[in-house]
């Protein structure tokens, strides 16, 4: 195994209209067949390794490109949409040589780069290639890509957030054919200003003295400087890139299913409102046999109400945050049947345990709800001990399911709602 140290950054670059970032630099390096690559959020992992395989395809003819992650949806909302952002800032996207439906972006050297999922077996046990590429390789089984690299002739590029231990720390640590580089957001120069402070907010709730973990890591995560073992394991994995402990996962009664069946029965949507930095976030469920469906429908920054109403019509009822009755009043007056959620003490705690009685399915183009309820868990106090309430992260789409849920769940009947607007 080799480990690539961090260096000073050198005087960022940008080359064709798209940022050189260190993290570009640092990638180039790795010169193993298998590159691993750990890494915090916003490291610019998929933003680095993209334009190294562009690269590649363009300048080396014939060059038979997969980029993998678990569902196409993921690849939708993540991979593929960096990779089509990076083709035109750098002015190489040609509209006729992409298939839409192939997902498959040809050269003019006859290189190309095709997007799939391991949903499908015969993706997987399909045709070989020369590089591949693992989009959040934690996300997949070793089976998997043993079968995806085993058909792989050159280079092997894997990424993820090291949230927990999982197969590539077993199976490729040790394994003198790997390079093994971690990158942070600091590695990442083209990162927004708003973004890197929303992440440093991660010090101030993990550590009593923040500026001391900054300056002297091994100082600042003495037991007397920490706020919260949840949150030092937050800046643990997302922050400093390093292999973190998920503990005290709340929600395990859940699978996905691929699509949503034709015979489930909708029910209601509920909503949480957000707006600079968190989402708004609005989970459509249905009810199918002995299983409640979650299927998300929206989950975005920026909405005005008027276009949480645009992106919720038709639907109804929706149940929202009755701490803001003034964009409920304002939703509603566009024909939306849209209700408060009823709150009372432990009302979280209270929702939760409904949620937890249930069997729930979800629809796996809900790439969101599934991050969250992969690490929605109990906060801890600094020893370690779990608190009796959740963490106040991975929480938009699930606490918009939550307040659906105390609406309908908690009552023997439905509720008549009619008394409190009237369209």
């Amino acid at each position: 195994m080799t480990v690539i140290a961090r260096t000073i950054p050198p005087k960022l670059t940008k080359v064709n209209g798209f940022t050189y970032t260190t993290a570009i630099r640092k990638l180039r390096r790795l010169k193993r067949r298998i590159k691993c690559v750990p890494g915090g959020s916003s490291a610019g992992k998929t933003f680095g390794i993209l334009p190294i395989l562009i690269d590649k395809a363009a300048r080396t003819p014939k060059l038979e490109i997969s980029v993998v992650s678990e569902s196409i949806p993921h690849l939708r909302r993540g991979a593929l949409k960096d990779f089509i952002k990076i083709m035109q800032a750098t002015g190489r996207f040609i509209d006729a040589n992409w298939n839409r439906t192939l997902l498959k972006y040809t050269f003019g050297n006859g290189s190309y780069i095709e997007f799939f999922s391991v949903e499908n077996e015969q993706n997987v046990r399909g045709p070989r290639r020369k590089i591949l590429y693992v989009n959040e390789a934690n996300n997949i089984s070793f089976d998997t890509y043993h079968q995806l690299a085993i058909r792989t002739s050159d280079e092997i590029w894997l990424d993820w957030n090291p949230s927990n231990e999982f197969w590539a720390y077993t199976e490729l640590l040790n394994d003198p054919d790997a390079d093994w580089l971690t990158l942070t957001y600091q590695d990442n120069e083209a990162l927004p200003d708003a973004i890197v402070k929303e992440l440093e907010k991660g010090y101030n709730r993990a550590f009593k003295d923040p500026e001391l973990a900054k300056r002297d890591w091994e100082a600042g995560i003495k037991p007397d400087n920490i706020k919260s073992s949840y949150w030092l394991n937050w800046v643990k994995v997302y922050l400093r890139g390093e292999l973190g402990s998920l503990e005290g996962v709340i929600f395990s009664n859940w699978e996905i299913i691929d699509e949503l069946p034709a015979e489930a029965k909708y029910l209601g949507t509920g909503l949480d409102f957000g707006y600079t930095n968190d989402p708004t976030a609005a989970p459509d469920v249905y009810k199918w046999n002995d299983y409640r469906i979650i299927d998300e429908a929206v989950y975005q920054t920026g909405l005005m109400n008027h276009q949480i109403a645009e992106k919720i019509k038709g639907k109804g009822p929706v149940y929202a945050d009755s701490a803001e009755p003034k964009s409920i009043d304002e939703i509603a007056l566009f024909g939306i049947p849209i209700f408060p959620t009823v709150k009372g003490k432990d009302s979280i705690n209270y929702g939760i345990q409904l949620m937890q009685q249930q069997k729930y399915l979800v629809t796996r183009r809900s790439v969101n709800a599934i991050k969250e309820l992969r690490n929605y868990c109990w906060d801890t106090d600094k020893t370690g001990k779990s608190l009796n309430k959740p963490i106040d992260a991975f929480n938009h789409i699930i606490d918009g399911l939550r307040y659906h849920e105390m609406m309908t769940l908690s009552q023997p009947e439905p509720w008549d709602l009619s008394d409190l607007y009237a369209f």
